[in-house]
């Protein structure tokens, strides 16, 4: 029996891959790479309904680095693409051969995506990820270079695909074929590739030494955050449920602002912060807060070590909003 292990995004192309390969006979498992800015939520879905098994790689270092220092740079935001795929192919091939698999599959499509898809894309990846000839497409591979076990036959390379480009009429016959139901709208589905969240990472990766930390990446995804003139960094909660998951970063060690005397937001630092920037933090949210015609608004900040309460007046809008990232 021929195995083989096949990066399942959850998209399409990825689930007809392993449908493709499957219909020879060879037995199938899925792999799947987490990390802050893409997740598996698709991929469990699109597993449950192939059955098949699917293991979860957490890729956040490697993606991180990757941001830092991309080798192939940058597409159209702070997405690494072909240096990210290469890595995820080598991770891949690394669980291939602890798991004595044949090979790597993946439901790229020559010439879908003209950066990261065009035939040189993906020979780059092949030969950097050091799987070449172990990598196959499968939904394009006729028109590509044969793959190890397509020249020693373990695979059928005439029962293969031919498709290129991006029109999506031979995926949607092949769909019927298989009688898939459920899969998701082609979608990039990367934060990297979403600018306004890049202006934040990248002021974090400018404002950091080195690689910086997960856990900060994370907090990124809150929409509302402010890079104050000392430097320091806050994230202002938008709504309760944004209030409620800052207040439990004090778990984490984090310093933590909110309102005493009006309803406001939650505050949370970023890192290091100075009494300064403190007194900002504080002069934002009151603004932010049911003010009314108050001018003096109590703040409590709260640290792992204490709490105490600062009076401070509202700052205007127009002096903070360029502060927003």
């Amino acid at each position: 029996m021929v195995r083989g292990i096949s990066l399942l995004s959850g998209g399409l192309d990825s689930m007809l891959a392993i449908c493709l390969l499957r219909e020879q006979g060879i037995e199938m498992e899925g792999v799947v790479f987490k990390s802050p800015f893409f997740g598996t939520k698709s991929a469990e879905k699109a597993a449950a309904q192939l059955n098949v098994k699917l293991h979860v790689i957490d890729f956040s270092d490697d993606i991180l680095a990757l941001v830092r220092k991309p080798p192939h740079g940058f597409g159209g935001a702070m997405n690494p693409c072909i240096d990210c795929h290469a890595a995820m192919i080598r991770r891949a091939g690394e669980f291939m051969r602890a798991g004595g698999y044949a090979f790597v599959a993946t439901g790229e499509v020559l010439n879908q995506r003209p950066m990261s898809q065009n035939r040189r894309s993906l020979e780059t990846v092949a030969e950097t990820s050091g799987l070449k000839g172990l990598l196959l497409r499968p939904l394009s591979a006729q028109l590509l270079d044969p793959t190890t076990p397509e020249l020693d036959g373990r695979i059928d390379r005439a029962r293969l695909g031919a498709i290129s480009g991006r029109n999506r009429q031979p995926q949607m016959e092949l769909v019927k074929r298989y009688g898939l139901t459920d899969y998701p709208s082609p979608a990039g589905g990367c934060l990297l590739t979403e600018k306004g969240f890049c202006r934040k990472l990248k002021d974090l990766f400018d404002h950091t030494d080195g690689i910086p930390p997960v856990a900060d990446v994370e907090l990124l995804k809150f929409s509302r955050q402010f890079r104050l003139p000392a430097g320091g960094r806050i994230i202002v909660g938008r709504n309760r449920m944004d209030n409620v998951a800052l207040k439990a970063l004090l778990k984490e060690g984090r310093t933590i602002l909110h309102t005493v005397n009006i309803p406001g937001p939650t505050a949370a630092v970023l890192g290091e912060i100075t009494e300064t920037d403190l007194q900002t933090a504080a002069a934002i949210i009151a603004d932010y807060g049911d003010k009314g015609s108050l001018t003096a608004i109590v703040v409590r900040i709260v640290t792992p070590q204490g709490s105490r309460e600062i009076t401070v007046k509202p700052l205007q809008r127009c002096d903070y909003q360029p502060w927003m990232l």
